[in-house]
């Protein structure tokens, strides 16, 4: 009896540690837009496919203040579900292009809203020149806006998509010219209070801020990093970003080593493999880091859960 009792135990304590590890891997999700879905049909076939995040604009959603129209991700989720997926939602208020201002209009034409949005540059080694628009969250009106979507949002699809998750944090304004009422304090301030607005209206689908660079703070010297990834854990929201580069220099000196710190503390962790990011090159090997690379330092150095996947990621040929 006790060498049957024995080898339940040992298969248990194996089954346990199988499936500790198993979880330790990143799930992999597709990143898209709402109007590609159907393009990638194949890719959805593939049983290492978890889901898909979808980036819907903040116009997209509401076309006409206070009324607000999600058949889009209704549409996405329905097509999602029958075929055994997950759907990340990212709402987007920024934007990576001259000609995007997909806000509400009424953001852009109302004295309370200065404008809506602001320029920003968009200035990288893989997209030099870039620029675009972001919305103006550090206004108390536009914010107020912001979060009743959020809330909406949360009201129809709380339960239902595995994730809901907001903009990254880096911006890059013109501050001498700024009339917007723009401070760095103002906008770290925003931050928070929409990511913790977003966790207070969704109870049962989780809730990512995409953090990587702050206006205004290097290497932590403001202390907006830390004070970001400690609300995090406190309020229970998980966090991630839209680009895992291993070892990058310049990410070194800010999100990565609060994401390492942090491993196993905060209840997601999920960040995106880019268009842009499939560029960057390994410097020991000379060549475009791989996918193995990207999984490697996103699980074992950044504690990443789950991964959105460029559609044309070159391992998803084969």
């Amino acid at each position: 009896m006790r060498s049957v009792v024995a080898v339940l135990a040992l298969s248990m304590a194996l089954s346990l540690a199988c499936t500790s590890a198993a979880a330790s891997e990143p799930r992999h999700f597709l990143y898209t837009g709402s109007d590609e879905l159907t393009q990638i049909e194949p890719l959805l076939a593939r049983p290492d496919i978890d889901g898909v995040q979808i980036i819907y604009s903040w116009k997209q959603l509401e076309p006409v203040q206070g009324q607000y129209d999600f058949s889009a991700i209704e549409r996405d989720l329905a097509y999602l579900q029958q075929r055994h997926k997950k759907l990340f939602v990212q709402v987007q208020d920024r934007f990576f292009l001259p000609t995007a201002r997909h806000i509400p209009a009424y953001l852009l034409k109302e004295p309370a809203y200065t404008g809506g949005l602001v320029r920003q540059s968009d200035d990288s080694e893989v997209n030099p020149g870039g620029s675009g628009w972001v919305a103006q969250q550090w206004n108390p009106a536009l914010r107020t806006r912001f979060q009743a979507l959020l809330a909406a949002l949360a009201k129809q699809f709380d339960g239902r998509i595995m994730g809901v998750n907001l903009p990254e944090t880096a911006i890059d304004i013109d501050r001498k010219r700024d009339k917007t009422g723009f401070s760095c304090n103002a906008y770290f301030h925003a931050t928070l209070a929409n990511m913790r607005f977003a966790r207070q209206q969704f109870h049962r689908t989780n809730v990512v801020q995409y953090v990587n660079f702050w206006p205004c703070e290097w290497d932590n010297d403001r202390e907006y990093m830390s004070r970001l990834f400690a609300a995090a854990e406190q309020d229970g929201i998980g966090l991630g970003g839209p680009d895992i580069v291993p070892w990058k220099k310049a990410q070194m000196k800010n999100a990565y080593p609060f994401f390492h710190q942090y491993k196993g503390k905060l209840p997601l962790v999920a960040m995106a493999v880019q268009e842009p990011t499939l560029r960057y090159v390994n410097a020991k090997t000379g060549k475009p880091f791989t996918h193995d690379e990207f999984v490697g330092f996103a699980k074992d150095y950044l504690g990443v859960d789950v991964i959105f996947w460029a559609v044309d990621s070159p391992w998803l040929r084969h």
